[in-house]
């Protein structure tokens, strides 16, 4: 047997193809990994989840110094440049990435770095880092390569001041102005990272409102924190041409109307990295957006080659890629795979925001009767003695038996607020209950108090309702 034969081959290291190799590694598999950068843990740890949040994490470290009284008394209004905010953030990533790297080394896979291609639906070649080509052989494939953002044709971004999410984390430079053009979650976080440096941003978007996805409650209270940080938001815009000169970025849009700033970040949409695999040598095809078509098994139409992550399209989250790679290595160790129907939405603005479940204009629309518990953070202690005071957590329950609909929470730390709700959720039967916050005991102060003022207020509504 060749030493280049696998039960296994992953092409990719992000968060599902990782799972995906340690899972199968750990019940006897052998498995190869091939990633196409030095260093593992794919855009999650390179261009993506890591390095944004870490920036994201040091640009609100900054703006608590700036706006703290406390801070003021031990020296002045601070500004950092961008290239010093960056630095800061990176500190993270070679900590992940031996992270990420040692786990492979404990699982003893076999780690190759290069450039995969499919020869038939059994072998590939991999143009190894030192420029030696080798043949791989396997009985089965996953494919997590993950994607990149979208650049449309027409956009030079070979220029110095057009960048895109990804290289823009190489930025050098501090703009005084921004275009962000796209306005979904990369757009909008980033818009609130840098108007949180005092940059001026102007954010295009080409829907009616922010993230119409969300609960509508929370979607407008981004727009008014965004707006009330700074950032011009533009609504049901398209762009017509972009036009860099050594000064600065023009953007022209379908309206007519001529924006002008020092640099432009492309935020509109991503592309999966499908384009150097040969997917036609297996009777495989991408759509226009380079992603793969695959079954609620997550199989291919090449019955042996698997796809999970980026590359798959909704919900393009690290999170949900984890589990999608678990799910796979179950499928193929003849184990039924348990499939995360409900994933949480975090985006790490600023301030954060997390939902789960139904919004009000879901069950609007279904004509569920639903009642809404709210709690504003400013009410609670622990948010009133951490500064974090603003945002509120909401809680949307059935009105008769009221079994937990959807869970919104909007300001500091959402995304980990919202976990104790999902625990509740996925109880079953009347386990699932909105009572279950209020005869349970909360340690005070804390965040998670929230929960208990929201059910409060939520059946306190109905009680008022029913005298």
């Amino acid at each position: 047997m060749s030493d280049y034969n696998f039960d296994v081959i992953v092409i990719g290291s992000g968060p599902g193809g990782e799972s995906a190799a340690i899972s199968l590694a750990k019940n006897g598999k052998r498995v190869a990994m091939i990633e196409a950068r030095s260093m593992v843990g794919g855009n999650c740890a390179h261009k993506g989840t890591i390095p944004s949040k870490s920036l994201r994490h040091v640009v609100k470290q900054l703006i608590r110094f700036n706006h703290d009284p406390l801070f003021r008394t031990i020296g002045e209004h601070k500004t950092l440049t961008y290239p010093q905010v960056l630095q800061a953030a990176n500190r993270v990533i070679p900590k992940q990435v031996e992270m990420h790297a040692s786990h492979y080394a404990r699982n003893r896979i076999q780690l190759f770095t290069g450039i995969a291609h499919f020869i038939d639906k059994h072998t590939i070649q991999v143009k190894l880092q030192d420029g030696v080509t080798e043949t791989f052989t396997a009985e089965k494939f996953i494919i997590g390569t993950g994607s990149r953002p979208y650049r449309p044709a027409d956009v030079d971004f070979d220029h110095p001041r057009i960048y895109d999410s990804d290289t823009v984390l190489e930025m050098k430079h501090s703009p005084i102005s921004l275009i962000i053009y796209g306005a979904g979650v990369i757009g909008c976080e980033y818009a609130s990272i840098f108007v949180g440096m005092g940059i001026k941003v102007d954010l295009i978007n080409s829907r009616d409102r922010l993230l119409s996805f969300l609960d509508d409650e929370i979607s407008d209270a981004l727009s008014y924190h965004l707006r009330d940080g700074g950032v011009m938001v533009r609504h049901n815009e398209e762009y017509a041409g972009v036009k860099a000169d050594d000064d600065g970025v023009t953007l022209t849009l379908k309206s007519g109307k001529r924006l002008r700033a020092d640099a432009l970040l492309w935020c509109n949409g991503r592309t999966g990295n499908t384009d150097l695999l040969n997917l036609e040598s297996v009777e495989l095809s991408a759509d226009h957006r380079g992603q793969l078509t695959v079954d609620e098994d997550y199989r291919t139409e090449a019955d042996n080659i698997y796809a999970v992550g980026d590359v798959i399209g909704w919900p393009s989250l690290a999170s949900a890629s984890f589990d999608q790679g678990r799910a796979v290595a179950k499928i193929m160790l003849g184990e039924s795979a348990d499939y995360a129907t409900e994933v949480p939405t975090g985006i790490y603005t600023l301030p954060e925001i997390s939902s789960l479940g139904k919004t009000e204009r879901e069950l609007t629309a279904q004509r569920i009767p639903y009642e809404v518990g709210r709690a504003f953070f400013k009410h609670v202690a622990r948010g009133q003695i951490s500064g974090e005071d603003v945002g509120m957590l909401k809680i949307l329950f059935h009105i008769d038996t009221y079994e937990i609909l959807g869970i919104h929470c909007f300001g500091a730390e959402a995304s980990e607020i919202i976990h104790i709700g999902q625990a509740i959720m996925k109880q079953k039967g009347d386990a699932n209950n909105i009572h279950y916050f209020v005869s349970t005991t909360f340690n005070y102060p804390t965040m998670a108090e929230a929960y208990r003022q929201a059910a409060l207020n939520g059946i306190n509504r109905v009680k008022r309702m029913r005298t």
